[in-house]
């Protein structure tokens, strides 16, 4: 609540300098807004730059349509949150208090402006951060997930939308605010649903909300960058702020979420600058939003599918839904993906109960529950911690007879003395029970040569790595895991390049890499100065 609070003095108090008034003065144009008048509507583009200038805005509740905070926007305060950086799509709806007077600036002209006084850009995007941080502690969206824990396809959706940072509110089903809702949206209020604003979304998909909310028009079919980044992990987050600060035309892909698989973790503590440590999320959050202040664009749910080059040398990458990006060199960051375990059943319980992320979402599922965390690296024990908070007991599976080669001596340590954990050596899951959600699952222990049951609610699977590296065509030489083959290795010049000029390859997907977050972000910062180099040559 302390945070909350000094984000809401930070929108209250934090104006624009006289001179960045003016300059803005220089390129916009006046607007009047009537009192009464809806300023945005949810799904609005965020194609304007709006600053009040005189009178009062107010934040509406989308399903009433009356104020939602006791906070409203008047004289030198503007609109928006970090969704205008990416040009994403208002969540929320405004509406005048009173007849308003405000100075308009085209998105990129604003934007243009912004790279042009980076003392204007840093208020800018400080207000913008806590109003978004501010819609993520209070739920404040006109996207509402209705029974996410009933539905398997909402239950995604609330994943999606949880590892993106997107605001969302998400009501239990057969609850007075679910039936409050269903009815002001004339829907049935004993069924789970997804609505935006009023609206009911039939047959939602993350791709789908990614439209509605605006996260997938960075993909510019018709535009080629100077470079696409394929993977938004901490390497293709950092090479997007360093694409970036260089002036390179950049473009950030990823299947699910920006983080990768360090979004998922809980806690990082051993990442130089953050004593108390940070989330994978909110790290790569930090670097997401500064790489789209030097104009890097992010596009998901994206999912290459494949990679040729024309004759012109372009590189033009397939997506999943059949459309193309096109750019002048390629990074790939994929990193590298949790592999399934051979037990029967196991894609039945995907997203419910069998999971591949600890995150505050699915740390919701855990309430009162034993939960099964399968794997021995640094993953599976900050997942494990994390979710000893609210389950009943946590339980590390581990094939191997030790833990001291995969995880490090910090973490393991804290598991050892932590009494809500337990960790079970030379043991493996063999089955898992139950109908709709998942019941319990048996583990079978190779020391004393027996079974023995848990029942649970929540399997966390985090062993092993495969590297996601299919898409790429057979352009880029491999090793015997299917890692991608730079420098010596591949006969490159420079540490990161492929064995095809042009293709460059950072983090886990690398073969031989660290696969730690600051040298994956090391890797994605060192590798822009030869990507300029190709570009320009």
């Amino acid at each position: 609540m302390e945070r909350l609070a000094a984000d809401l003095a930070t929108m209250v108090r934090t104006p624009l300098h006289d001179s960045h008034v003016a300059a803005m003065r220089r390129v916009g144009q006046d607007k009047t807004y009537a009192k009464g008048e809806m300023v945005v509507n949810p799904g609005d583009p965020m194609d304007h730059f709006i600053y009040i200038e005189d009178g009062e805005l107010e934040l509406l509740d989308p399903f009433t349509m009356q104020r939602r905070v006791q906070f409203t926007l008047g004289p030198t305060q503007f609109l928006g949150e970090i969704g205008f950086l990416s040009g994403s799509r208002f969540s929320m709806p405004m509406r005048a208090v009173q007849d308003t007077r405000a100075l308009v600036v085209e998105r990129e002209t604003m934007l243009r402006l912004m790279s042009e006084i980076p003392e204007m850009s840093d208020i800018i995007i400080t207000v913008f951060a806590a109003r978004r941080r501010r819609q993520l502690e209070q739920g404040d969206s006109s996207l509402t997930i209705i029974g996410a824990e009933e539905d398997r396809n909402l239950a995604r959706i609330a994943v999606f939308a949880s590892r993106n940072r997107i605001p969302v509110r998400l009501i239990p089903l057969n609850t007075e605010e679910a039936e409050e809702e269903a009815q002001a949206c004339a829907l049935m209020p004993s069924e789970p649903v997804l609505v935006f604003g009023k609206e009911h979304i039939e047959d939602p998909t993350p791709a789908k909300v990614a439209r509605i909310l605006g996260l997938d028009l960075a993909a510019e079919v018709d535009h080629v960058y100077d470079v696409v980044i394929v993977g938004g992990g901490p390497a293709g987050v950092a090479a997007g702020v360093y694409a970036g600060a260089e002036g390179l035309s950049a473009l950030v892909l990823d299947d699910l979420a920006v983080g990768g698989q360090a979004g998922t973790s809980s806690r990082i503590e051993n990442y130089m600058g953050f004593p108390t440590g940070i989330s994978g999320a909110d790290l790569c959050w930090r670097g997401e939003v500064q790489a789209m202040k030097f104009g890097t664009r992010f596009a998901v749910p994206r999912r290459a599918t494949a990679l040729r080059r024309d004759e012109d040398g372009t590189f033009c990458i397939t997506l999943d839904n059949g459309s193309e990006v096109c750019a002048r060199s390629v990074i790939v960051s994929t990193g590298v993906q949790y592999r399934r375990l051979p037990v029967e059943g196991l894609e039945e319980f995907e997203g419910a109960g069998v999971y591949y992320a600890a995150t505050d979402l699915e740390a919701r599922y855990c309430k009162g529950t034993e939960v099964v965390v399968i794997g021995g690296g640094n993953s599976a024990g900050q997942a494990a911690m994390f979710l000893s908070r609210t389950a009943k007991h946590v339980h590390v599976l581990v094939r191997g007879p030790s833990l001291a080669a995969s995880m490090s001596d910090y973490l393991l340590s804290r598991l050892e003395r932590d009494p809500a954990i337990t960790i079970h050596y030379n043991t493996q899951m063999t089955a898992l029970h139950g109908g709709e959600q998942l019941e319990g699952v048996t583990i079978h222990d190779r020391t004393a040569a027996q079974d023995w049951r848990v029942p649970s609610r929540a399997v966390f699977v985090m062993v092993g790595a495969a590297p996601n590296t299919g898409w790429l065509s057979g352009l880029v030489e491999l090793d015997d895991k299917g890692f991608v083959q730079t420098g010596d290795a591949a006969g490159a010049a420079s540490p990161y390049e492929t064995s095809h000029p042009g293709i460059f390859a950072v983090g886990d997907v690398r073969a031989g890499s660290v696969k730690r977050v600051a040298s994956a972000v090391g890797e994605g910062s060192v590798v822009i100065s030869k990507v300029w180099d190709f570009v320009n040559e």
